[in-house]
């Protein structure tokens, strides 16, 4: 297929998808961006009018709430994570559980602002069958709302897992089981590899992880990305978290874009016994909040350019951390000149330039290029294989490069969306 053709195909499947979505199963719509621990969470603050507005005009537009505060969401054009103690797989198993979990959705599922509802966080292989039950519920009853529950790290043990064997095959093999018991319509996990000394080794690889099960599956993914520290701040070991900074934060919010997630969230927004966060406890904003404040709206701009797309491949120039892949030599996008290949050593920050390509079929129409050191501006040069086109996530407006080529200023930890131009 030509690249004229193909295009007006992407374009005629979103318009599709948009005009005739299914009657009775969840969809995405807006890609998500959530949060942690915060307003509405459970045992956190309320989510009240003023919390709302905060989260509203920092670009967030899913929220944690009780029942009762699914009209304070709507009020400011927010989607509602429910949150209840009924929401539980033992509710099945006890009558008046049930009963009222039953009396629960039936109360909610018509609410303007209610997205989905919050199951469990982080569980074992071992609770899959109990949550694959409470999951085919909620959706026999209420299909057009997500069941969410959100997965461990790779760097979860064995015994935390539920699953045998080296990492990659123990990790492997829990998303295996999630998938096939489970069946949800999300995968969510969460990964924090910002430490005191250096940046642990394993983000990309999770990244990895998930998206090859997502695009396995027809799923599609969010990143729990860092944003506070917890722990004693006296005496914390060089493996303890830090507080990333408005540059890591880029980083996280545009490496996650490039591996194809639809969602992201950050842990933690408010909460006790954390340190940095995007609000302090008397809702006062922190640096995170400003620069997420303009993050956010990149990150659903984006992600919403590629939703009818297909992730085709992520690839990694520069540095070689585990879980990449290096650019093919005959890649359909590339860059000119090449970028120089850097040793990875072990605990230090990534250096490099990201490369993922998106499309419909065989051929790559997208991509989206990230700058991996979060502590330097870079400027590369894109070549595709027809003329190309930028996108501004500001304005949400493409606009020409000079033909088939398109120089790329990237900040630190930044990236662009590149495509061949209709």
């Amino acid at each position: 297929m030509t690249i004229r053709p193909l295009l007006a195909a992407i374009a005629l499947t979103a318009m599709l998808s948009a005009r005739s979505p299914a009657a009775d199963a969840w969809k995405v719509g807006a890609p998500i961006v959530t949060y942690w621990a915060g307003p509405g969470f459970p045992n956190g603050s309320d989510l009240n009018d003023a919390a709302a507005t905060q989260l509203a005009e920092g670009g967030w537009n899913l929220v944690w709430c009780h029942e009762r505060e699914l009209d304070v969401a709507q009020r400011h054009g927010l989607r509602g994570l429910l949150t209840a103690d009924v929401l539980s797989p033992g509710a099945l198993d006890d009558p008046t559980q049930r009963e009222a979990l039953d009396a629960l959705i039936e109360r909610v599922r018509k609410h303007p602002a209610f997205y989905a509802c919050h199951l469990i966080d982080e569980p074992s292989a071992p609770a899959f069958p109990a949550l694959g039950r409470l999951v085919a519920h909620l959706r026999e009853r209420d299909p057009a709302h997500l069941a969410y529950i959100n997965l461990l790290p790779t760097y979860a043990s064995n015994a935390q897992l539920g699953t045998k064997g080296a990492k990659v095959e123990a990790y492997t093999e829990h998303l295996r089981q999630f998938v096939e018991v489970v069946r949800p319509s999300l995968l969510s996990y969460d990964h924090y590899q910002l430490v005191n000394e250096g940046d642990a080794t394993d983000y990309f690889l999770n990244l990895a992880l998930i998206r090859e099960k997502a695009l396995a599956a027809g799923l599609p993914f969010m990143n729990i990305v860092q944003a506070a520290s917890w722990g004693p701040a006296e005496n914390a070991s060089p493996q303890s978290p830090r507080v990333p900074t408005p540059d890591e934060m880029r980083f996280l919010v545009y490496s996650t874009l490039a591996y194809g997630a639809q969602g992201i969230s950050y842990y933690v927004y408010c909460f006790p016994g954390h340190r940095g966060g995007i609000a302090l406890a008397d809702g006062t904003p922190t640096p995170l909040y400003h620069a997420l404040r303009t993050l956010n709206r990149e990150f659903v701009a984006i992600a919403k350019e590629l939703q009818a797309l297909q992730s085709h491949g992520v690839f990694h120039t520069g540095m070689q951390p585990p879980g990449t892949a290096a650019l093919p030599k005959e890649s359909a996008f590339h860059f000119d000149p090449p970028i120089t290949d850097v040793a990875y050593r072990p605990g230090e920050r990534v250096e490099g330039v990201l490369l993922s390509r998106f499309g419909i079929g065989d051929a790559a129409t997208h991509a989206v290029v990230v700058n991996l050191d979060y502590k330097t501006e870079r400027t590369v040069t894109l070549t595709g294989p027809a003329p190309l086109e930028i996108f501004d996530a500001t304005t949400g407006q493409w606009s020409p490069a000079d033909g088939p080529r398109a120089e790329l200023r990237l900040p630190g930890g930044g990236g662009k969306l590149v495509r061949v131009r209709p």
